[in-house]
């Protein structure tokens, strides 16, 4: 643990200049893929993204539901029952 740490206090300015950008891009990367692909649910997914970040399960269900919500509502659309006249009168 004290040789990682005396590396992390020896890493230059260019690591750093690095680094936190792409540990930023990783943390909030739900956020970003749901920009892409579910912008109904953005803002939600992005208030859940700051805390979800602290969970690596809590993150992956996030990119998960980031990545879903387009293709969910358009695979509900199809499979979702429309009356016809066929089933109006088979009811009755």
């Amino acid at each position: 643990m004290e040789n990682l740490m005396t590396s992390a206090s020896e890493a230059g300015f260019t690591f750093w200049l690095f680094f936190i950008p792409f540990f930023l891009f990783v943390w909030f990367l739900p956020s970003v893929i749901a920009l892409m692909f579910n912008r109904g649910q953005l803002k939600y997914i992005a208030a859940v993204n700051v805390p979800a970040g602290f969970s690596v399960i809590a993150w992956c269900a996030l990119l998960v539901w980031a990545a879903g919500g387009q293709y969910g509502e358009k695979y509900l659309a199809r499979y979702k029952k429309v009356p016809t006249a066929a089933t109006n009168s088979a009811q009755q």
